[in-house]
């Protein structure tokens, strides 16, 4: 199984993308940022960030495309800024493939680091550790993305994927 995790933004889109094999050997295939300038108009920002996400998809022809859902506590108007993002390249996903599923903060960090509440380091740590790589992936956009990545992967594997598909 092929996966492409996604951590949306509207400066900087995390992309993973894993192999699942086995049902338990993961491999990243590759990972990295989609990025757009402050400065530009919306619109062209929010194409770029539509077109670089199906150019992975057609790239890589996942079997499932996995976002991490959008979580702000104060500014509402980064909020809506990265939700056009996060439309955008949901849009452009869907365009593709409708294997489309989506998991919160809390859902990616108990998949991959065992604890719903473990911080930015411990997730790294155990994406390098899970993928078997020498170092964490760079930037933490793109480490963020191969774990939302692992966790479709697991919830693939342990649930039936209830509720979780977009």
């Amino acid at each position: 199984m092929i996966v492409v995790g996604i951590d949306p933004g509207l400066a900087t889109v995390g992309y993973g993308v894993i192999a699942f094999e086995n049902n338990r050997t993961l491999t990243l295939i590759d990972c990295g940022t989609i990025e757009t300038q402050a400065g530009l108009p919306m619109p062209r920002r929010l194409s770029m960030i539509a077109r670089g996400i199906s150019e992975l998809i057609e790239k890589y022809r996942p079997d499932a495309v996995a976002f991490e859902e959008l979580f702000f506590n104060t500014n509402v108007k980064t909020a809506i800024l990265v939700a056009q993002a996060r439309g955008a390249a949901l849009l452009a996903a869907y365009g593709h493939t409708q294997e489309l599923y989506e998991y919160t903060p809390l859902q990616v960090k108990q998949a991959v680091a065992g604890y719903g509440r473990a911080d930015k380091v411990q997730v790294q740590m155990m994406v390098k550790t899970l993928c078997g790589l020498k170092e964490i992936p760079k930037p933490d956009d793109a480490a963020d993305a191969v774990a939302v990545a692992i966790c479709h992967a697991h919830s693939a594997n342990t649930v039936s994927l209830i509720n979780s598909k977009i």
